[in-house]
């Protein structure tokens, strides 16, 4: 028996792409539809809205097709209370579970709209008490009611508005083509609006940072300021330790640019330095560490979390070896007000990261390797702009760029 359902939209639907993705769709699921409104924004302020009605050949084929144009920022014109159902044990969630995205969502509970707190996608949301919130499935735990199907969900697109609130240059395309300085120019200007409006900046940064002589640039920001959370991995650490205690990184001289005798221990011998003063903040207070950017995150107050790996040597004693623990610890630095996010040559790391943001926050990924911007782009990042480049270079025009104010 054929079923119909009428749903709405609104935003910035023909810049973002999203109406012929919504048309797509319905074409996708061999359904048909009936424009009954379409009211066309007029001004770069004005958002477009659109009622239609959907006609698909049975009511589970129509469920489906349904909860799938909820991603583009559709919902049925009737509003009703979201489906909510227990959890039957810890981890474990009904099958018709509803799985987030990274943009604004929100929930209708108890006749009311909540918005949906900590957006992150690949969760699912958990109503207690009248508020909602996204949770890992690791972290459900039995009984705790869980949000089904597509009734009681609107989520809200990141539209693409016409000036991208000087992120106009991103238009999610990676180019090794662009100049340098043009690009490090807006990104400058963004990072001072941030700073600015009382948000704050987080740092992705991996052991290239150290590699392609990038410690004293990425210092300056430090210092200047720019930087209020770093998220790493122990390979940061170690290398720029090596760096500040030995001027080499991997035993290579960062000046001479060639390997120094027995300089394949240096990286080993950080390790052992920072053992024996308990940590890096006591190697800094100690007066072990005197330079580079561990050394100024400690001085500046600059928060940091380290998150090992299977490959790490030692590790430092800040290094968390426990995976879930390490996740936590980012999603909480990231969830305090980071409006802007810099992910400097670290591929895993910034794809984790990038999995945990909402796609409200703006992100600059800098690597020669244009493959880690289309892996966050796959992956749902798609506020990502990437700036395929020498991360060291990059972090030099930056900083030179910030310090002139």
């Amino acid at each position: 028996m054929a079923a119909s359902d009428t749903i709405e939209a609104d935003g910035h639907l023909i810049d973002s792409g999203l109406l012929s993705a919504i048309f797509d769709k319905i074409i996708e699921f061999r359904a048909s539809y009936e424009i009954v409104t379409f009211d066309i924004g007029r001004t770069n302020d004005d958002a477009s809205h659109i009622k239609m009605r959907i006609n698909a050949a049975d009511t589970a084929l129509l469920d489906e097709l349904l909860q799938q144009l909820t991603t583009y920022g559709c919902h049925p014109v009737r509003e009703r209370d979201a489906l909510v159902t227990p959890a039957e044990k810890d981890r474990c969630v009904p099958d018709d579970f509803y799985s987030t995205t990274n943009n604004r969502t929100s929930v209708r509970v108890g006749g009311r709209w909540v918005d949906v707190e900590l957006q992150r996608m690949d969760a699912v949301i958990v109503v207690q008490d009248g508020r909602a919130a996204c949770r890992k499935l690791r972290d459900v735990r039995a009984g705790e009611r869980v949000v089904c199907g597509h009734e009681g969900i609107r989520v809200t697109p990141a539209f693409k508005e016409r000036d991208r609130l000087g992120f106009a240059f991103m238009s999610n395309d990676v180019s090794s083509e662009r100049r340098v300085e043009g690009v490090v120019s807006r990104i400058a200007e963004m990072m001072r609006q941030v700073k600015a409006s009382g948000g704050r900046i987080a740092a992705v940064a991996g052991p290239v940072v150290v590699h392609t002589g990038g410690v004293e640039h990425f210092a300056e920001l430090i210092r200047l300021g720019f930087v209020d959370t770093l998220l790493a991995g122990n390979a940061l650490a170690v290398h720029d330790i090596e760096y500040a205690l030995s001027g080499t990184s991997l035993g290579i001289d960062l000046i001479a640019g060639a390997a120094v005798e027995q300089g394949h221990r240096n990286h080993m011998a950080a390790i052992n330095t920072v053992n024996r003063a308990g940590g890096i903040r006591q190697a800094v207070e100690s007066g072990v560490l005197t330079k580079g950017v561990m050394y100024e995150c400690v001085k500046h107050g600059v928060e940091y979390v380290l998150a090992g790996s299977i490959r790490d040597d030692g590790p430092l004693p800040d290094t968390l070896m426990d995976l879930v623990e390490a996740q936590d610890r980012y999603s909480a630095a990231l969830s305090k007000n980071v409006h802007l996010v810099l992910m400097l040559s670290s591929m895993l790391h910034s794809i984790g990261v990038g999995n945990m943001l909402p796609s409200w926050v703006r992100v600059v990924c800098v690597d020669i390797n244009p493959a880690v911007v289309t892996k966050l782009s796959d992956r749902g990042s798609s506020q990502t702009v990437g700036v395929v480049t020498d991360v060291g270079l990059f972090l030099h025009r930056l900083a030179e760029r910030l310090r002139a104010g």
